[in-house]
């Protein structure tokens, strides 16, 4: 059984509230026995209010929504890249860097 609303709590809730105090005030008992038949009808009124206020639209997945998509992955896969093209790419870059100059900060 799914969980209440908000909007059924707060419709049974005033329901069972204002009329309590309806029935009570219009039909001006004294007894112990009249006020619980009064509070049980109130409760049973409340309980068929809050059933019967409509529920949320759920949205229902249809077939293709279901099946599990084939798609491309939000995050790209790496590259796999052959290690000698990776040497070679490291060989490259050090002999490029090795061939600036070193330049050293001169103290004032």
């Amino acid at each position: 059984m799914p969980r209440p609303t908000a909007a059924q709590l707060a419709y049974g809730s005033f329901t069972v509230i204002f009329s309590t105090l309806a029935m009570l005030l219009l039909s001006q008992t004294n007894s112990g026995l009249g006020i619980a038949v009064i509070a049980c009808a109130a409760l049973a009124l409340g309980v068929l209010v809050s059933l019967t206020v409509p529920q949320p639209k759920t949205r229902t997945r249809t077939v293709a929504q279901a099946a599990p998509q084939t798609a491309a992955p939000a995050v790209p896969q790496r590259q796999r890249v052959p290690v000698s093209v990776r040497r070679e790419t490291v060989s490259a870059a050090a002999s490029s860097a090795s061939a600036e100059p070193v330049r050293e900060r001169s103290t004032p």
